[in-house]
Formats: structure tokens, C-alpha cells, sequence
């Protein structure tokens, strides 16, 4: 998404710019940027209260078993956090990919 929108020159695009930051600098984006983050997933309500109806919100969608087996062949991230002692607390089912599935219908 990011590399499909960097050519144009009224907008700014970055990919998880700002993951590391907390309150409202977590949402302060320069104004006209796109940002592309699956974690933004998680804070829709407080996107909503930052932004309202000032926002515009794309949900890329692809096949969810092959995002999922892709997620569960990962050493780290959000798949541990969800299913380690995040959402699920202490999920130990060893089938990661039903898991990463869980966590893509989640998302």
C-alpha cells in the first residue's frame, strides 16, 4: 500500500511510522498522510475519537489461510502477542495456523 502510494505529491505514506509511541502521539500523523499498519486494527476507538469522520479507513483483504500460514511461520510479533499473554492469555494450542486464522478473523 505504502509503495503504491509514495508517487503521489500531495500525500505523505509510511508503513508503522509510529508503533513505538504512546497517547496522542501515537495518532499524530502530518496532516494528508497514509499509513499503513495492522495494528491500527486494535484502536479503531481511539481513532475514531482522534480523527472522527476526518478519517478515511481501507481494509485490504487477501486469502485469509495463506495471511494466516504466513503469520504462523513467524518467530515473533503480533501472532505470539495474541495468542502468548495478550487476547487469547496463554494459548498453548500448537496449531499456530488456526490460531493466526483466529487471529486474522479477529482482526
Amino acid at each position: 500500500m505504502v509503495r503504491a502510494c509514495k508517487h503521489f505529491s500531495y500525500y505523505t505514506a509510511g508503513h508503522e511510522t509510529r508503533t513505538a509511541l504512546l497517547c496522542k502521539d501515537r495518532f499524530a500523523y502530518p496532516k494528508g498522510h497514509i499509513e499503513a499498519d495492522n495494528r491500527l486494527s486494535w484502536l479503531l476507538g481511539r481513532l475514531d475519537e482522534e480523527f472522527g469522520k476526518d478519517a478515511f479507513y481501507v481494509h485490504l483483504r487477501r486469502n485469509r489461510q495463506e495471511v494466516a500460514e504466513s503469520y504462523s511461520k513467524r518467530s515473533g510479533g503480533i501472532l505470539r502477542a495474541y495468542m502468548g499473554s495478550g487476547i487469547l492469555m496463554d494459548n498453548t494450542n500448537p496449531d499456530y495456523v488456526a490460531v493466526a486464522g483466529d487471529m486474522v478473523d479477529t482482526i
